[in-house]
């Protein structure tokens, strides 16, 4: 496929695509009803209807029965993370060594043209950006995947909270469904805030940010209370009135949805004219400029916030108008407490 036709490339290289970036016509005044029913499809495909698929065939083939999750034993906890890690090998690593590896497509439609493993960076553990995210993806990523589903398995075993079933509770059930996505979001939001504060962002959230032209490894790399924090999402499940196959569906919209955002490319090419949109280039953007959209767009939490990147020439130049005001408050603010010392 030809990238000139969807985007630009920039001096340095890198590719933007054309068109501006909105919210979803969702939560917007005043509704736009056509826009809406334009945009549903992009709700449950591609993404949202594979992890269903994906959380359906782990709960009915690949998870034990309540007889054996009601009493935590290393068995069956294996099996859980074994399924798991085998989940993140195959779903990253088939993306990965297709984009990065075998490097399939080149560079068409990938936003930074440069390849992370083609230069070392110290930032990462062995100076390489695909060890580290492995290391840390499987270390505490997988792990506390696994331990939180392994939680909530034995808590729902046990009847420690209420289970609605397909059966007695199908609409119920779908709603919570389709309130996934609209509940990451809100909750996604929040914390990614939190962990800008300058000091989570130094201590926690920086270990991600090294990633700035990310790859799919880079989904998981992350400190270990951002991997508590991300995954523990999904014990909103033990609240409200659910089923262990949408808190695993939950669960796989975190683990194996974090790649949308991070797969680095447009579209990943399916033929001489086909592919497949990614819609990672609000995450992107992110990575790139560290501080511009924080959620991805299904709430317009940005617009409100006023942190929203639209991926055009413009959105650079407000975020750049925000940057220069940040920093004449703050050379204030530090011009103030020199005086007040002095």
């Amino acid at each position: 496929m030809d990238d000139s036709k969807f985007g630009k490339r920039d001096k340095r290289g890198h590719w933007r695509p054309d068109g501006v970036l909105t919210p979803a016509p969702v939560f917007v005044l005043p509704p736009s009803p056509l826009k809406f029913l334009k945009w549903l499809p992009n709700y449950f495909f591609p993404w949202n209807a594979f992890f269903m698929v994906t959380a359906a065939i782990f709960w009915f083939f690949l998870t034990p029965g309540t007889e054996t999750t009601r009493t935590f034993s290393a068995g069956w906890i294996a099996l859980v993370f074994a399924r798991n890690l085998a989940a993140f090998f195959i779903f990253y690593g088939v993306i990965e060594l297709r984009l990065y590896k075998l490097r399939r497509q080149e560079s068409r439609f990938k936003y930074n043209p440069n390849f992370p493993a083609d230069k070392k960076n110290t930032a990462f553990l062995f100076g390489s950006q695909a060890y580290d995210s492995i290391i840390r993806g499987v270390g505490t990523g997988v792990t506390i995947w696994t331990a939180i589903e392994v939680v909530t398995l034995w808590a729902f075993s046990n009847d420690y909270v209420p289970m609605a079933t397909f059966r007695d509770n199908p609409v119920w059930l779908a709603l919570i469904v389709l309130f996934v996505p609209v509940f990451h979001e809100a909750y996604f939001f929040a914390i990614h805030r939190a962990l800008h504060i300058p000091a989570l962002y130094r201590l926690v959230h920086s270990v991600h940010h090294n990633s700035v032209n990310p790859s799919p490894w880079s989904s998981l790399a992350m400190h270990p209370v951002e991997h508590l924090l991300f995954f523990g999402e999904a014990l909103i499940h033990l609240v409200i009135f659910s089923h262990p196959l949408v808190a695993i569906y939950n669960l796989h919209s975190l683990a194996l949805g974090a790649v949308v955002g991070h797969v680095g490319f447009d579209k990943i090419e399916a033929g001489e004219e086909g592919g497949l949109d990614t819609h990672a280039y609000a995450h992107y953007l992110h990575h790139k400029y560290f501080e511009v959209n924080y959620a991805d767009g299904l709430i317009p939490f940005d617009k409100w916030f006023g942190t929203w990147h639209d991926g055009t020439r413009d959105g650079d130049e407000a975020m750049n108008a925000r940057w220069q005001k940040k920093m004449e408050r703050e050379n204030a603010r530090k011009a103030a407490r020199e005086g007040n010392q002095a």
